[in-house]
This record gives structure tokens, C-alpha cells and sequence, in this order.
């Protein structure tokens, strides 16, 4: 499967007695693995890996970790070894690592302040091995994963042109950052292309880093991917379009509370969504209360659903519990 072959996911408004005009773009239905913006992304990624002939693929995560079970699930289908490497802080036993499990991927946990070291012997162990490993970082992370999230604004701004429908914010959970960066340097090369762009608000919503780290992190992805680009920019003109919002991260990265939870299981009751608590669900529970706090009930809203279905079945044994 590669990137040719998918259409752009769906977009579609949900009946919300609060919001008139809420639209959800369903990237959980890109048609690999689950889908969402982890699949969006190993898939370039695998480009790159097919092309370079790499034999192994390590990567970095939690047992969480939707990016691990894609690019498990990717490896495992062309017959190539997978490395994770991962923290022991957040190593339970989720459906996203019983898959990666099933896709025979070689699970590491370390603690986490030994994470880079592990990697790097692990790359040089390979090599001395004459093998020929590819390194992708956490969350898919890096030019290869911003470039994926341009192309999903482009989506966006082709639906847009389609339906003469203009969104004024999009909100979705934001993580390692590429995929918040993707969409801001979108928004900054259609602007050039088209104004209809200029005042929109996009609004990551964290999923567990605080700022100023959190935003940081998003704005050097941008700068790495523009200067990559040779595309001329104003550092504060993306300063100012990069919104990091870090009230609605609890007590951390993949943790819940009474909140999120409402918001999972109305999502399913009311639109036969499924959200999850590390990543979705807590975008969509902070999506609504920064809306209701700031007033905007009256705008076009979309909400990017990022994926993660598999820990959608983690929290709804949790509730039988």
C-alpha cells in the first residue's frame, strides 16, 4: 500500500445540539491498521524505508503508542524486523502493544532516562551485524511526518474550495508535534497560494507537554521543515499562528479523569465516534471547553480525529471493571 493509493479522508458535520457547524475530519478511517495520523505518516515513511532497502526498523514508544503499532504492523507486512524501544513508566499492557506483540515487533523497556543510550546500541549492534536498520523517532517525527500533515491540509483546503465551506478553527490533540507543525506550515503555503487561509486558528490541544516546551517543540519542526524547504518565512508571523494549548493535559500522558471520560462516552452515544483518553478524547474534551470559554458556538469548527481506536477498547474495559 502506498501514499497513492489513499483518498482524502472523510469530512463530515456532526448533529451537536451546542455547536451548529461542527465537522469532523476522520483520519481513523485512513484504510491501514486503525488509520489515523500515525498511519498517514509511516506510510512516507515506508517510502523511504522501501527505497533505501533498510532490513530493520527501530523505533521509540509507550505501550500506547499508536505510531508503534503502525509501523509494527507496516514492517511485519513487507517481513522486516521491528525494534521498539520504550519507557518501563508507561509499559502496561494495552491492545496497541498486544498488536505490536502480533506483529512480532522486539519490545525493549528501559527506563526512560536511558532511552537515547538503548537506542544508539541498539543501531550500532545492528550495523555491527551488517544489517541495515532505519531509525524512526517517537510519534514519527521529523520532516518525513510534517510533510504528511501538509498534505492532510491540503485536504482540507481542497474540501473547502469544494463545498464553499470555510472552517475558522481546527482543534486536534497535539503530541510529538509534526503533526501540528504540518498543519501550520500548510496554512502558511496556502495563504500564499490563497488568503481564504489567513485567519484561521489552529489549535493544538496537548496531549501531556506543558509550555513553552510543548510549543517549542511544534515551532522547531516548523523552522527544520520550511528551511528544508527553502521556503522564506517570518518567525513571528509563525509564532503567531502556532496555538499550543496545555490546559487540558490532567495528570499526564495517557491518564484520565472524570471529564475525558464523559466525553468518550458521549462521543460514542451521540455520534458513534470513538475517542480515546491518551490522545483524542482529551482533544475533544479541551476542543469543547476552550470553545465554550471563548465563545465561539457560532463558528466552523473542525475537529481532526487523529486515530486510535485500539486504547478506545482499552478505556471501555476499564469502564467494566
Amino acid at each position: 500500500m502506498n501514499t497513492g493509493s489513499i483518498k482524502p479522508t472523510p469530512i463530515h458535520k456532526l448533529d451537536d445540539n451546542e455547536l451548529s457547524s461542527l465537522y469532523v475530519k476522520r483520519e481513523d478511517m485512513i484504510p491501514y491498521s486503525f488509520g489515523g495520523n500515525k498511519a498517514r505518516k509511516a506510510l512516507l515513511f515506508f517510502e523511504e524505508i522501501d527505497r533505501l532497502g533498510a532490513d530493520v526498523v527501530v523505533t521509540y514508544g509507550s505501550s500506547h503508542s499508536n505510531h508503534c503499532r503502525v509501523v509494527a504492523n507496516m514492517a511485519a507486512a513487507r517481513n522486516i524486523p521491528c525494534v521498539i524501544i520504550g519507557p518501563e513508566e508507561v509499559s502496561d499492557t494495552t491492545y496497541n502493544s498486544v498488536l505490536m506483540e502480533l506483529f512480532g515487533a522486539q519490545i525493549i523497556t528501559v527506563p526512560v532516562e536511558k532511552v537515547h543510550d538503548t537506542i544508539e546500541s541498539e543501531l550500532e549492534r545492528l550495523r555491527k551485524e551488517g544489517k541495515n536498520p532505519y531509525f524512526i523517532m517517537g510519534g514519527g517525527h521529523g520532516n518525513i511526518g510534517t510533510e504528511a500533515y501538509v498534505r492532510c491540509y491540503d485536504e482540507i483546503a481542497d474540501y473547502e474550495k469544494e463545498t464553499g465551506i470555510h472552517f475558522d478553527y481546527i482543534f486536534f490533540a497535539s503530541g510529538t508535534g509534526t503533526t501540528h507543525a504540518g498543519l501550520v506550515c500548510g496554512q502558511i503555503l496556502e495563504i500564499r497560494k490563497d488568503d481564504v487561509s489567513k485567519d484561521r486558528k489552529i489549535i493544538g490541544i496537548s496531549i501531556a507537554r506543558k509550555n513553552p516546551r510543548g510549543r517549542d517543540v511544534v515551532l522547531d519542526s516548523i523552522y527544520e521543515y520550511l528551511e528544508a524547504k527553502e521556503i522564506s518565512f517570518d518567525r513571528k508571523d509563525v509564532e503567531e499562528k502556532t496555538i499550543f494549548i496545555d490546559d487540558y493535559t490532567g495528570d499526564g500522558y495517557g491518564k484520565e479523569n472524570k471529564d475525558i471520560e464523559n466525553t468518550i462516552k458521549d462521543a460514542m452515544i451521540k455520534y458513534g465516534m470513538p475517542l480515546d483518553v491518551t490522545y483524542t478524547g482529551k482533544a475533544f474534551c479541551g476542543m469543547k471547553d476552550y470553545i465554550r470559554k471563548n465563545n465561539l458556538a457560532d463558528k466552523n469548527i473542525l475537529f481532526i480525529h487523529t486515530g486510535g481506536t485500539p486504547l478506545f477498547f482499552d478505556e471501555l474495559n476499564n469502564w467494566r471493571a
